[in-house]
């Protein structure tokens, strides 16, 4: 005799879908749906999309979880007095322990999350503990032992920072902005979320991301979601987790630094290496721990003697510091990104074909912000709101209102955003202080005549000027270095220039 009848069985087979999909993809809402029947509530389904915060839309999923609770609450006092389940009927059981549990305890992750505190203490896994054994502690095999309770519990958290910083990340309600989401979630855990918990977790930092899309479209803070997501172990006895989550982001703007000082940046120096070592110093590949991430920022921009450097990290882990011979072993994860056509750079000899087969196991494409306007006009708004909370704080609404009227009324719905988001956060800026925004003069590539009109009219500030001929020389080469060395500055001044 089965321990689950028909219906209360596929409720927790859907149950179980609903806990292991990706979070952002319409088939965790079509889950939901399947599972509430006429009890779902169609307002809560696209809370992706709505552009605010998703815990005001947990209607459905708090039905899902009083009806799982009392399912679970029957089957435990048939397997306390010894009623024989299927292995099928125990997992089911322990999938919708797992998404209760979860459930209860998301809220005081975020809190953790929002406010964290060094050398923090989860008291709270104590208690944690008490409902594990409450619901597995019987003679029945196959379901989790108390030993697995700490990896669960990391488990949770790492689940809960990841949709919090993926999701702060990422605003907007279009579905280019959900489709990125959830890209970045199986960068994180794969699209199989059991094989990840069960052995993946341990084997994610062995696998590169690369992040390719248009300046200013938010890679860097793709990869700090990534990078402040990693999973991290939680340690019993002191009742806290072996790193802090926020101490774990290695950014590393490639484009800003010097040729000569990125690989001791990187790989770090022994005393007397080069001129000015004056001293022993660790680089960021030693610095990272193994819950760690380093982030590569313009990796277009590399020297290809250090990529072949870099290639060797990927592939062997292992690097030398500048001056020694002694291998060092890195244990973190690379994400790195650029803004450049990396197969064009291929062509060019620019970017080694080997150290981009070593990159491009997991590849996440940035989109531009006025693909996503023009997909879903409303993300415009979306993005100045967020922008304008966070740099003029409880004048926000003021500041977003104003701004939202002068790119209506000067620059147009129509405005291509060439800056992306980068360009919509100075916009906002802008206007908060001057009142005004006036884009610089960059003519696009195949406009050069705008630059010549604007040349025989005077027309040109000389900040414009150097904007316009830098983008000009960057459209025709498409790298810092190539454009810094023809005008002959230094590669941060064309950057600036730039963007």
């Amino acid at each position: 005799m089965a321990i689950l009848n028909t219906e209360d069985r596929g409720f927790l087979e859907i149950v179980a879908k609903v806990s292991y999909a990706n979070p952002f993809l319409a088939e965790r809402i079509d889950y939901e749906r399947l599972a509430l029947g006429s009890e779902f509530d169609e307002s809560q389904a696209n809370w992706n999309l709505l552009g605010d915060d998703p815990e005001t839309h947990q209607a459905n999923t708090r039905l899902i979880a009083e009806r799982a609770y009392s399912i679970v609450a029957g089957v435990q006092q048939q397997l306390k007095k010894g009623v024989a389940a299927s292995l099928t009927e125990l997992q089911l059981y322990e999938d919708t322990v797992l998404f209760l549990l979860y459930y209860y305890y998301a809220q005081r992750f975020k809190s953790s999350i929002i406010n964290p505190q060094k050398e923090q203490r989860y008291e709270y896994f104590n208690e944690f503990v008490h409902y594990w054994r409450h619901f597995f502690k019987h003679p029945a095999r196959k379901l989790p032992s108390l030993k697995e309770a700490a990896h669960i519990f990391a488990c949770f958290f790492q689940v809960r920072r990841a949709f919090y910083f993926i999701f702060r990340a990422i605003i907007g309600r279009s579905t280019v902005a959900a489709n990125l989401r959830a890209m970045v979630w199986n960068s994180i855990f794969t699209h199989d979320m059991r094989r990840y918990r069960r052995s993946f977790y341990r084997r994610m930092g062995d696998f590169s991301t690369l992040i390719v899309g248009p300046t200013g479209s938010g890679k860097e803070l793709v990869a700090r979601a990534i990078g402040l997501s990693r999973y991290i172990s939680f340690n019993t006895k002191s009742l806290q987790f072996e790193k802090d989550f926020s101490d774990t982001f290695f950014p590393i703007n490639l484009s800003a630094l010097p040729s000569t000082l990125v690989e001791s940046e990187l790989f770090g120096h022994r005393r007397g290496a080069f001129t000015g070592a004056l001293e022993d110093r660790k680089g960021w590949l030693e610095a990272c721990p193994a819950e760690g991430t380093v982030f590569l920022d313009e990796i277009g921009e590399l020297d290809p003697l250090v990529q072949v450097k870099l290639l060797r990290v990927i592939q062997a882990r292992t690097y030398q510091r500048l001056g020694t011979t002694r291998d060092s072993k890195f244990r973190g994860k690379i994400v790195a990104a650029t803004h450049r056509d990396i197969h064009r750079a291929m062509e060019s000899g620019d970017f080694r074909r080997d150290f981009y087969y070593r990159l491009c196991s997991d590849i996440i494409t940035t989109p531009s912000l006025r693909d996503q306007i023009a997909e879903t006009p409303e993300v415009l708004g979306d993005l100045v709101a967020y922008i304008a909370q966070r740099v003029a704080g409880p004048e926000g609404e003021v500041v977003a209102a104003e701004t939202l009227a002068w790119i209506r009324d000067k620059l147009g719905i129509d405005y291509p955003w060439p800056g992306n988001i980068r360009e919509l956060e100075q916009c906002v800026r802008n206007v908060m202080i001057r009142r005004e925004y006036h884009p610089a003069m960059v003519p696009p590539g195949g406009q050069e005549n705008q630059l010549q009109a604007a040349l025989q009219e005077g027309s040109l500030t000389l900040e414009q000027l150097c904007r316009a001929y830098c983008t000009q020389i960057y459209s025709r080469v498409g790298s810092y270095a190539e454009t810094a060395r023809r005008l002959q500055i230094d590669r941060r001044t064309v950057k600036k220039y730039i963007e």
